[in-house]
């Protein structure tokens, strides 16, 4: 649930389609994201989940996966 939620999310702020956005996707060198879409990307995993990603913490995410695992993190 949360991996499909994120690609939504990923794929919107990139203009992409959902499909083209895997768990092992590499946000920079796979996907193209830049600073400032990471941190859209940030905002809205933490509008979409209601939680709050610190800095240090959202400095680690550079895959998709690592995303949802900081999603599943912060929900326990």
């Amino acid at each position: 649930m949360e991996f499909e939620k994120l690609q939504m999310i990923i794929a919107e702020v990139l203009g992409k389609d959902s499909e083209r956005i895997y768990a092992k996707a590499r946000l920079v060198e796979d996907l193209g994201v830049d600073s400032l879409e990471v941190f859209q990307i940030i905002m809205g995993i933490e509008e979409e989940f209601d939680i709050e990603i610190d800095n240090e913490e959202a400095e680690k995410i550079t895959t998709v996966q690592d995303a949802v695992e900081q999603i599943k993190k912060a929900v326990e």
